[in-house]
């Protein structure tokens, strides 16, 4: 370390790993307002958050396999913070939304710009609260994941975009928040796949049209629908999908077959 310089604390690593989460590969510089935003909250230059982000980058799975290295020598408490948040993301990343609101002086209910009128006293209103931040923290991260555009047909329109998980938001509890459990679809492929219409196989990130689509071959079908059996997604720019979450997926569109 250079004379002069600071060691990073944890706190300051978990906001950062935050905002790699939050926002697009592409957008991770000094002209980044989000990243200007945490310079300023944390005491650190434009160029040293930058780096930092740069840093995880180096140690995302997904960009080893592009051949993109990010900036190496993360240092141990970087790859611990890293490995922490791929173990748990649901945890982690709560806990690291904390530290953001602390360091904000704010609730977490007011990180972001949502409406909780509807809402009425007398509800079980915390935990709808939290679901709604859940929501819209999931398709943030989602959205930046895949930079705002369906993995099936490049529809990069956000009104017509569903943060889709994977497995069932009821039954994975533990995984609301994480990107691996997350496809970007348009709201009809959407429907589709929470129907067993469609799934992306865990082995090749394929997509499988179900028979009984292909068994109306309308216009309308082969548009929507069967131009885009056995292609391969498009890859996010971050957390690739886990196999394990779409062969659970893969399971049951199997069984729909029957």
């Amino acid at each position: 370390m250079k004379e002069g310089q600071k060691l990073w604390t944890r706190e300051e690593l978990l906001l950062t790993i935050n905002l790699y989460a939050k926002i697009p590969f592409g957008k991770m510089d000094h002209r980044n307002k989000d990243v200007q935003e945490l310079a300023s909250l944390i005491g650190r230059t434009l160029g040293a958050v930058a780096r930092r982000l740069a840093n995880f980058a180096s140690l995302d799975p997904i960009q080893q396999s592009r051949g993109i290295k990010g900036l190496p020598n993360t240092g141990g408490l970087a790859e611990e913070v890293w490995k922490e948040f791929y173990a748990d993301w649901d945890n982690s990343f709560e806990a690291s939304e904390e530290l953001l609101a602390n360091s904000k002086q704010i609730t977490t209910e007011n990180l972001y710009d949502i409406d909780y009128s509807d809402i009425i006293e007398g509800q079980d209103k915390q935990r709808l609260v939290k679901t709604r931040i859940n929501q819209y923290r999931f398709r943030q991260i989602d959205m930046a994941n895949y930079n705002s555009t369906c993995c099936n047909t490049g529809i990069k329109e956000p009104q017509l975009l569903i943060a889709s998980h994977i497995t069932s938001w009821s039954k994975f509890k533990n995984n609301r928040l994480n990107p691996a459990n997350g496809l970007c679809l348009n709201a009809l492929h959407d429907k589709a796949f929470d129907n067993g219409l469609l799934t992306v196989t865990a082995e090749d990130y394929t997509i499988l049209i179900s028979p009984s689509l292909k068994k109306k071959p309308t216009l309308e079908v082969q548009d929507y629908f069967l131009k885009y059996d056995r292609q391969k997604i498009k890859f996010p720019k971050k957390f690739m999908p886990d196999p394990k979450f779409l062969e659970i997926h893969n399971e049951d569109f199997r069984k729909k077959l029957n």
